[in-house]
């Protein structure tokens, strides 16, 4: 247990951050197998840009790596144009 008011406070914002991090994480996955549900290229055409801005969220701060994000928002929008 931390003894120190800083340390406390590194605790409290330790957890805050990873909470948000945990959010973000779970929704952009939500979110891209909701994308690779869907059949209709015109609705995957729309939510492709909202997926990928999730994605580019999670690579700026940092809670995947921007390869990870790249291949990610590589492979569906693969996806998307392999719809008929």
């Amino acid at each position: 247990m931390a003894n120190h008011k800083a340390t406390k406070k590194d605790m409290r914002q330790a957890a805050k951050r990873r909470e948000r991090n945990r959010y973000n994480g779970k929704t952009t996955r939500n979110a891209i197998r909701d994308l690779k549900a869907v059949t209709d290229k015109a609705t995957a055409g729309k939510e492709l840009p909202e997926v990928i801005a999730k994605i580019d969220k999670l690579a700026k701060t940092g809670v995947i790596h921007k390869n990870k994000a790249s291949n990610l928002k590589s492979k569906l929008t693969k996806r998307v144009n392999a719809l008929a």
